[in-house]
């Protein structure tokens, strides 16, 4: 498969995109080319800006492994969390209409939001919410294929205890802009969504760019998600379902429209003589808010760096000297990189079909070195082996993990005990039935078997999930009462 990928490429580069006379296509072309073959990515499409010029904008590889269409520059791709920039451009906007401020409290624009502690609950504002210092964590499973509508995933947030104290760290925590695309829908009186195509897509000339899966069906020119397999080639992934406009992650673009966001978000927050957005307010948004700790596998990985921090939507780092400004995506079988370096008025954008790859990173360091003139280091390289060390890591741990368990037990209970609906304020109910002599566990969307691992503890083989633990706790009488779900979840579910 991989000779077949390299026999097509390179695709197309479109006279929209004539280069600057300084800029070597043939290098850029190359570096593509060799980051596409160390990761063994399907599809890739990449744009590059400078100032008001696009220095390339080309599609390399395939939209899908099992066919033939070429990546193009518009080729459409999920954003996932890229999306997040749009939402903190609006509130710049509102900022400057006068209709909302950085600081008001979410509840002015969004009463029913609260968050589980009295002073986080009482204090929170809009910028709290889009630097990801709330004090809650992630909680993925909240959002990710959720069966519930954004104001719902929200309503449930509340309900979880934090896990750091307010204001205190950053933790990344989508649902908290989702809230927040939700403030912008109030201040603004309409849709989140048609507020970004009214006010940021439209004056832009960004034509491509959607926020549901319902419109990206009607796309013909569109990326497919894939994975690894067990043998660590790459293969055909169900793309996620957007069944609703999340300003959390749900925009998809193509390579073309993404040069012209990377030139807006590079400028003073004018298109042409029509200013869309303040310079201070969209330079707020580029703005450091919180630190981010450089430490363990964000370390290793960036070595030229040595401040890191999170503005709104944006990370702020240092490169070889330089201020870069970026921000990554990832959802089912795409991974999507933006990264600018505004001193120099410089954007990239690199867009490929693999999921959890780090392709992106190494390539996009390698752009960056071309334009910097820097000494050539292989990223590619680099990355794979940072990349393989936190894998070593991981498995070790599991290893250790295995090594703990207790042969020759058996649950306290008879596996019917277990049966029943286990109850958690935020996630909801999970079932845990006995089918042909197995307990099986079932939330949502997801579920699988449990394998008894030792006493009262069994694991869930859910793949997605990564497979956590799952421990019953049995009250003074004996009866299962608790059921503790380990890993992302990492809450307690109350039997009714």
């Amino acid at each position: 498969m991989r000779s077949h990928l390299l026999s097509i490429l390179p695709l197309l580069l479109l006279p929209s995109a004539a280069p600057a006379a300084d800029v070597d296509t043939d290098a850029i072309d190359k570096t593509v080319r060799e980051a596409m073959k160390a990761w063994e990515v399907p599809g890739v499409a990449v744009v590059i800006v400078r100032g008001d010029d696009v220095l390339y904008l080309k599609g390399h590889g395939v939209r899908a492994i099992d066919g033939k269409d070429p990546v193009t520059p518009d080729t459409l791709f999920p954003l996932a969390s890229c999306s997040k920039a749009f939402t903190t451009t609006a509130m710049a906007m509102l900022v400057d209409d006068g209709k909302m401020t950085w600081d008001d409290p979410v509840r002015k624009h969004l009463p029913s939001f609260h968050l589980g502690d009295a002073l986080a609950d009482r204090d929170v504002t809009l910028r709290d919410l889009v630097c990801h210092r709330t004090g809650l964590r992630g909680h993925d499973l909240l959002w990710y294929r959720s069966p519930w509508t954004p104001e719902e995933t929200v309503r449930r947030a509340g309900l979880l205890p934090l896990d750091q104290p307010f204001r205190t760290r950053m933790q990344y925590q989508s649902t908290m802009f989702t809230a927040a695309g939700l403030a912008v829908s109030s201040a603004a009186g309409k849709p989140w969504d048609q507020f970004i195509r009214e006010r940021i897509l439209e004056p832009l000339d960004i034509k491509s760019v959607v926020f549901t899966t319902k419109d990206v069906e009607k796309v013909t020119d569109r990326a497919s998600g894939h994975r690894r397999n067990r043998l660590g080639h790459p293969e055909a992934m169900p793309p996620y379902v957007f069944e609703h406009a999340d300003p959390a992650g749900s925009a998809h673009a193509s390579a073309r429209d993404l040069g012209k966001w990377l030139q807006f978000q590079l400028g003073d927050g004018s298109h042409g003589t029509k200013r869309l957005v303040s310079a201070a307010n969209l330079g707020e948004t580029h703005t450091p808010q919180m630190v981010i700790r450089l430490e363990g596998f964000d370390k290793d990985l960036h070595t030229e760096t040595t401040q890191m921090s999170y503005g709104m939507a944006w990370v702020l780092h240092d490169y070889r000297g330089e201020q870069v400004v970026s921000h990554g995506g990832i959802i089912d079988g795409i991974r999507v990189q933006l990264t600018m370096m505004p001193k120099k008025k410089i954007g990239i954008a690199v867009l490929c079909n693999l999921h959890r790859t780090y392709m992106n990173q190494a390539l996009t360091n390698n752009l960056l070195d071309l334009f910097l003139g820097a000494p050539k280091k292989d990223w590619n390289a680099h990355v794979q082996a940072v990349v393989k060390k936190n894998e070593d890591e991981a498995a070790e741990n599991v290893r250790k993990t295995l090594e703990r368990r207790l042969h020759d037990t058996k649950p306290s209970r008879e596996l019917a005990a277990y049966v029943g609906n286990y109850e958690h304020a935020a996630y909801g109910t999970v079932r845990v039935t006995l089918e042909r002599g197995q307990l099986v566990w079932t939330w949502n969307r997801f579920g699988g078997p449990l394998e008894h691992f030792h006493y009262d503890t069994f694991v869930l083989h859910d793949e997605v999930m990564q497979e956590p633990f799952v421990q019953f706790v049995l009250d003074t009488d004996g009866k299962v009462n608790v059921m503790k779900v380990a890993g992302a979840m990492g809450v307690d579910f109350k039997r009714k």
